[in-house]
């Protein structure tokens, strides 16, 4: 049997104009600003006003097991899962982060869902969608093009080009940029320094986006980014370059979330997209508290596994935005499981029952570090094709052994009809459980408390060991002041170690922190576990080999 791939039943779609979107959750048409017939931001008063209507919906994360190369489909069921409610006639809407053009030319091929479980226009979300990727990317590297020609004219503020720590972004995985140097070629073009790039997904300019409030404290949050140290080993911030007000500048429209629809015609904010494994991997905290104020459940997604992005929405996303979700529904897949429970990729067809088992240990670890946090958890288990039916009724038997709610979804291949019996346990779950959500860490504790803590409760972990460098820079953060903010941790998505060869649930093992950087003006320090890169860099065969467009316009291969 052939299947159509996302993009051409993305294509196929019946998409209502975004006005008449807008209208169904309230919103006229002098509450957008269109892109086009079918995307649209919000303006920030019909933000202002929805934020304080009153009006208090219902938080629910949708997270995930460890990633494998045998897919989990977390964004896949988070559309679903909303097109299910909606099925039922519930009053919803979905937060969804915006994709990179990095997986979408190197690995993925895309990230607006997939299936019968899509958010649309599926070529122009995963592409330059309207253009805040490319905002962030300008904003950011303004401020590297006005530390360097600081350096250039004089040095006024007396800055010690080594330990500028303020790099450059680009919103593609390009390995050849991870370590550069600059200002080559002679006096006239600048003063040669080591550096590096980033993509624009895990940079500082991303996170404030997706934390701040508005656009005074947008600005305010930029002012406070160090971008390296003087002589006399003071920090060196934006404001003292005088960047942040141009910055602000171009990001005044990236700030404002974006609506589209599912398939489904179900709306959903898509607004802001930093990676889980190196960023804190949420959408905007404007985005969510707007969709709170419009819909009666709000489904939102975190990205890569329960011990990424479920642990960063929670210890940070929350956190800062005093959210308190109400509920969670982890993703799992029989084909994910028995790669966790030692299944290789090309077996994973053949049913494997005792693998599934073994590999179950990844889900409850999740479930553990879900409950952890105080908030209700069940399980969406994602059904494909080849999962027979012993598979599927085995991990529905563990998870009910282990007192968790568990439903099949089957909204890849079936839409929001796929979605119900999701959708009826996600109101069950709702309406039965309360959510008496609390914060991992106090945040003033010491940066190696809190990261022990972190390590050890969801990773797993015997305990943390640090590098000379990340030592010395904990050091030099501390005595700055910087020490009572929360942690992100950086580190491989595809195991609950820093090591991704580990799969499953490993045990004995401790994480390495190789390096810690201050990102002052999102909040939070990023720290830096085992060799994860913050430049991705492009497989054999980028998936950008095989996406093509046609005399017509018509685009074919992104995923």
């Amino acid at each position: 049997m052939g299947y159509k791939s996302d993009i051409e039943i993305a294509q196929e779609a019946v998409m209502e104009p975004i006005v008449d979107v807008a209208k169904s959750i309230g919103l006229s048409e002098d509450d957008l600003e269109l892109f086009g017939k079918y995307k649209a931001k919000i303006s920030m008063e019909a933000v202002n006003r929805l934020q304080n209507s009153g009006k208090k919906g219902k938080l629910v994360l949708v997270t995930a097991v460890s990633p494998t190369p045998a897919g989990e489909g977390k964004t896949t069921t988070s559309v679903g899962l909303a097109d299910g409610l909606a099925k039922i006639n519930k009053n919803v809407m979905a937060c969804l982060r915006e994709p990179s053009l990095g997986p979408s030319f190197g690995v993925k091929g895309g990230a607006a869902g997939g299936g019968y479980a899509q958010i649309v226009p599926m070529d122009d979300i995963n592409l330059h969608f309207t253009g805040d990727l490319h905002a962030i990317t300008y904003a950011h590297n303004l401020l590297s093009a006005m530390i360097d020609n600081s350096l250039q004219q004089g040095n006024l503020l007396n800055i010690d080009p080594r330990t500028v720590v303020f790099r450059r972004v680009i919103d593609l995985n390009d390995r050849a940029l991870r370590n550069t140097i600059i200002g080559l070629g002679g006096r006239a073009n600048g003063v040669p320094r080591e550096t590096g790039f980033d993509i624009t997904v895990a940079s500082e300019i991303m996170a404030i986006l997706c934390l701040t409030d508005d656009l005074m404290d947008m600005k305010k949050r930029f002012s406070e980014i160090v971008i390296g140290y003087n002589y006399d080993r003071e920090p060196v911030t934006a404001a003292d370059i005088g960047a942040q007000g141009a910055m602000t500048v171009l990001m005044k429209d990236a700030i404002k979330p974006n609506l589209v629809q599912t398939l489904e015609n179900t709306p959903a904010f898509v607004h802001g997209g930093p990676f889980a494994n190196i960023a804190h991997g949420c959408n905007s905290v404007n985005a969510t508290k707007t969709a709170l104020g419009i819909a009666d459940y709000v489904i939102t997604e975190a990205g890569f596994g329960a011990d990424l992005g479920a642990e960063k929405f929670f210890n940070l996303k929350c956190r800062f935005a005093d959210l308190k979700p109400d509920g969670a529904v982890i993703v799992a897949t029989v084909r994910a499981l028995k790669m966790h429970g030692g299944v290789a990729k090309a077996d994973l067809e053949r049913e494997d029952l005792e693998a599934l088992k073994a590999g179950y240990a990844n889900l409850a670890k999740h479930i553990e570090n879900v409950k952890k946090f105080g908030v209700p958890v069940m399980v969406a288990v994602n059904a494909f094709p080849t999962d027979s039916d012993d598979e599927l009724n085995l991990l529905k038997k563990l998870c009910s052994d282990a007192g968790v709610k568990v439903a099949l979804s089957e909204v890849w291949a079936k839409g929001g009809e796929g979605g119900i019996e999701l959708a009826e346990a996600v109101v069950d779950m709702l309406d039965t459980t309360t959510s008496n959500f609390k914060v991992l860490y106090d945040e003033k504790l010491p940066i190696k408390e809190k990261l022990d803590i972190v390590a050890r409760e969801i990773y797993g972990a015997d305990g943390v060991d640090y590098t000379a460098d990340a030592e010395r820079m904990i050091k030099t953060y501390t005595e700055l002041g910087y020490a009572d903010i929360p942690v992100c941790v950086a580190k491989t998505q595809y195991s609950l170690s820093d090591d991704q060869t580990k799969l499953g649930r490993p045990e004995n093992f401790r994480i390495t922190i190789r390096e810690v950087r201050l990102s002052a003006g999102a909040g939070f320090l990023v720290c830096i576990a085992g060799a994860v890169m913050t430049m991705p860099g492009l497989p054999k065969v980028p998936a950008a080999c095989k996406i093509d467009i046609d005399e017509n316009g018509v685009i074919t291969g992104l995923f």
